[in-house]
């Protein structure tokens, strides 16, 4: 399981952003390549003291680490029926390694197959491809051992997307009249220059939002009629998907809008972008432009739905389908 990652304290944040803007598919530089380090040692001694000011209001770490323990263990759990499996997981900036996952696979002994699953939805270069690249680096050729399989996207997962509209049918109850809600999708934004160069990201994002609105507008009644797609998390000078998260909700409120539900579309655990960015500064600039009810749906997280999904993508890439489904016949799980 592929995550990013995320310091485990404060004194971790420095270095946990100087091996995030080393990555070269997150700040691509071409023949300037030989710059990265210096640049990312210079970015991060920079950005470390808000950014450790920012998790210090969220608990003063991360939790995605713990998080995803928690879905590692449960998918542990739903794969067993079928499969004796070895479930670990490889952060690409932080800690447990991509070494370490790779090193807890080799104690485990031989295995009968690899599957590949990164926990990103939406596939990008900046996360699915730099995290799966970054196995190759350190796991090596699989030529010789078990076969792989690489999880590229899940956007469109039935599962997926029934777990996020549960998720936003509960928050739902929050507010005495959803007609009068705008429901904002939010995902992590990516330079417009990965666009160019083919990266299906915001189109797998724009698919995902349709299929959450048509199956939330059939499955509830009070499905909000407005709703809105923008993107979070811009760093830097460069261009990046538009519309932006704070721009958006400044516009709405100027508009006169005044009850919101943002939909974190993106992240499937809570971090620093849904915890501060949304929950701390998009409240904020929400009660500034006179949004009186400001809500934000939680990450799917380990829910049912979303650990059903993640069981039924690693047995069907592994072509583990037959024994699955004699399993559900028989029991009716």
């Amino acid at each position: 399981m592929f995550q990013l990652g995320g310091p485990d304290s404060l004194d971790a944040v420095e270095p946990f952003l100087r091996n995030l803007f080393l990555d070269p598919d997150i700040i691509p530089m071409g023949p300037l390549g030989f710059l990265r380090g210096p640049l990312a040692r210079y970015i991060a001694r920079k950005r470390s003291v808000p950014v450790a000011g920012r998790y210090a209001m969220i608990g003063r770490r991360s939790p995605i680490a713990l998080l995803t323990e928690r879905q590692r263990v449960k998918l542990s759990a739903a794969l067993a029926p079928y499969v004796d499996p070895v479930v670990v997981t490889a952060m690409r900036y932080w800690k447990p390694s991509t070494e370490d996952a790779a090193t807890t696979l080799r104690a485990a002994g031989p295995l009968d197959e690899l599957v590949l699953l990164p926990l990103y939805p939406h596939y990008s270069y900046a996360t699915t491809l730099s995290s799966l690249k970054e196995w190759r680096r350190v796991y090596g050729n699989p030529n010789g051992g078990p076969p792989e399989h690489a999880i590229e996207s899940f956007y469109n997962h039935p599962s997926y997307i029934q777990a996020v509209v549960q998720k936003v049918g509960v928050c739902l109850r929050q507010f005495p009249d959803s007609s009068r809600i705008h429901l904002l999708f939010s995902a992590h934004g990516i330079p417009l220059s990965l666009v160019e160069k083919g990266d299906p990201y915001p189109k797998q994002i724009a698919e995902s939002f349709r299929l959450v609105n048509e199956q939330g507008r059939d499955r509830y009644s009070n499905w909000p009629r407005t709703q809105l797609l923008c993107f979070q998390s811009r760093v830097g000078p460069m261009k990046w998907l538009e519309p932006s998260f704070l721009g958006t909700v400044e516009r709405l409120g100027q508009e006169g809008v005044k009850e919101m539900l943002v939909v974190p579309i993106s992240f499937v655990t809570e971090h620093i972008e849904t915890l501060h960015e949304i929950n701390i500064d998009g409240r904020i600039d929400a009660k500034k432009w006179g949004i009186e009810r400001f809500r934000m749906m939680p990450a799917v997280g380990d829910c049912a739905q979303f650990i059903a999904a993640l069981t039924d993508l690693a047995l069907k890439s592994a072509g583990i389908t037959e024994a699955r489904d004699e399993f559900i016949a028989a029991t009716g799980k």
